[in-house]
């Protein structure tokens, strides 16, 4: 029916002297003239005038306080979410696959486009700074072949996992710490049921689907969808990695080169998200 699709992750700076470093893969977001976005609103905090400033819950608080470290593990969140929203909104828009699912599988993919816009905009509001990449590049059949489409949701919800794990390790401050480790874990919701779909995938459009390749490039049994007993790190410690990951999906020669199709760029569309259950929040830094 199709190929695994497996993508090839590039090695980071430490490992390649060809590897984009941060500097020049941040450099050349700037020269790719993306268009700047407008505000669509941040995300509202209290904060206690008696706790320490490392507690302080404020969005202000933290932009203020930002060191340069913090800033680009954010800006490649941003990134990573800008490209996550991207990707589910093709999905939902264009798969064939998608209005065959069950009403309950449609849901799983609506609501992680909500969640994955909420991670950006909070991300934002902490930087003040936009995106620098506003359009993607995808392997060919990205979203007209459901083992593909699959094959790289589920690549990318690794690699997004893999670099929250990154800021967990090197923020500077326990309220990114935690935020971090709080976006990670949905980012791992969205893995785990990326995998509960592949059954559901019926077999017009070449389903069920019994296993699904993730950034490993290891095709997986997803029976049972929820197979870690702890999430992968990739062995990444710098942010530079998860940059080097993206760099085919944001990229025109990095993408021409893996295979991806460059015909077709499709444009991050943001939006204002309404998340499906307020107990599931933002809240504060601190989630209280």
């Amino acid at each position: 029916m199709n190929t695994s699709n497996e993508i090839q992750v590039i090695p980071s700076p430490e490992d390649s002297q060809s590897g984009s470093s941060r500097r020049s893969f941040l450099k050349g977001a700037a020269l790719t003239g993306a268009t700047t976005l407008a505000a669509l609103g941040g995300l509202a905090t209290a904060a206690s005038a008696q706790q320490h400033e490392e507690d302080n819950d404020s969005m202000k608080s933290e932009h203020d306080h930002l060191k340069k470290g913090d800033r680009d593990i954010l800006i490649a969140a941003e990134i990573a979410e800008a490209l996550a929203v991207t990707t589910y909104s093709n999905i939902i828009d264009i798969a064939p696959f998608f209005k065959a699912l069950a009403s309950d599988d449609q849901g799983y993919l609506i609501a992680a486009r909500k969640e994955e816009m909420s991670h950006y905009l909070l991300e934002q509001s902490v930087t003040d700074q936009f995106t620098p990449f506003t359009q993607f590049f995808y392997p060919p059949k990205m979203f007209a072949d459901a083992q593909t489409t699959l094959n790289i949701l589920v690549t990318l919800e690794d690699a997004f996992i893999a670099a929250y794990l990154v800021g967990v390790r090197n923020f500077s401050t326990r309220n990114l710490r935690v935020t971090a480790a709080r976006i990670m874990g949905i980012e791992s919701d969205h893995r785990t049921l990326a995998r509960v779909l592949g059954p559901s995938v019926t077999a017009p459009f070449g389903g069920p689907l019994e296993t699904i390749t993730g950034i490993q490039g290891v095709a997986e049994s997803v029976d049972p969808p929820n197979n870690n007993g702890y999430e992968r790190t990739l062995c990444w410690t710098s942010i530079d990695q998860a940059l080097a990951a993206l760099t085919p999906f944001v990229d025109f020669n990095a993408a021409k080169a893996a295979g991806f199709d460059t015909s077709q760029a499709f444009p991050f569309q943001p939006f204002n998200p309404t998340l499906p259950n307020p107990l599931g929040d933002f809240v504060s830094f601190s989630g209280c």
